[in-house]
């Protein structure tokens, strides 16, 4: 049977290059995660799920008739991860983990606390996805996902194992980012049936394409990052040859 293989990179300080091209996807990684946290969870903040619904924000409509117990694990969900959408991004800061790693080190304790905090939400909220068997399955592996390699990482360091340490950072916040990606695909989705020409029906193009993103909003996503983390040296997996 076919597996997956974790072999050791070169010298972790190919972690390192990149130059004016890293600074630049660094800085566009930063913003629009700080944009979706403004735009997609502040308004939970603002008003009752009720109201929200009211307003067809979001997922309030789904939710605003769940037991208190999931409509509780929504706003962990969602507090989670926008603070671990908005800190992420720090983590690989060079300039800080060399000049203050101590605050790198906070930094990445509250990141961390924030993904296990967030998934556990997720988890939870994954069977009353509107998405139905799609959606449970697909958010519920990316929760799971998002916990493993959250878990991964701190072990890593506390074995002191840096390069491992980087490479399910990369893992775990290309997780983190779906909660961007899944807001860049939507609309692309619900655009196709007219770039091929079909007849578009708002209802049925958004049910279609939020048919998708369950697992198109991460998927992409983890593949990118093991291409990152090859590119960058680090431990990687590969199947054998």
């Amino acid at each position: 049977m076919t597996r997956l293989i974790e072999t050791s990179g070169t010298a972790p300080a190919v972690a390192g290059r990149g130059g004016a091209r890293s600074r630049i996807g660094w800085t566009f990684v930063q913003l629009t995660a700080l944009a979706i946290v403004a735009y997609s969870a502040s308004p939970y903040f603002t008003a009752s799920l009720s109201d929200l619904a009211g307003q067809d924000v979001g997922l309030a409509s789904t939710y605003a008739a769940a037991p208190p117990f999931v409509q509780a694990a929504l706003y962990v969900h969602i507090v989670g991860g926008a603070v671990a959408l908005a800190t992420g991004p720090l983590q690989f800061w060079r300039g800080l983990r060399s000049r203050a790693p101590r605050v790198h080190r906070w930094i990445g304790r509250v990141y961390l606390i924030a993904v296990a905090v967030g998934a556990l939400g997720g988890l939870t909220i994954a069977p009353s996805s509107s998405a139905g068997y799609v959606g449970l399955f697909g958010f519920g592996a990316l929760a799971a996902l998002w916990l493993v390699t959250g878990w991964r990482a701190y072990s890593a360091i506390r074995r002191r194992d840096v390069p491992s340490h980087q490479a399910w950072m990369i893992r775990n916040y290309a997780l983190t980012y779906s909660g961007v990606t899944l807001r860049i695909w939507l609309p692309l989705l619900l655009m196709a049936p007219l770039v091929f020409g079909q007849p578009w029906e708002f209802d049925s193009a958004f049910a279609n394409a939020y048919a998708a993103v369950p697992f198109l909003c991460w998927l992409p996503n983890l593949v990118f990052a093991e291409w990152l983390i090859r590119r960058r040296g680090l431990p990687s997996y590969r199947l054998p040859a």
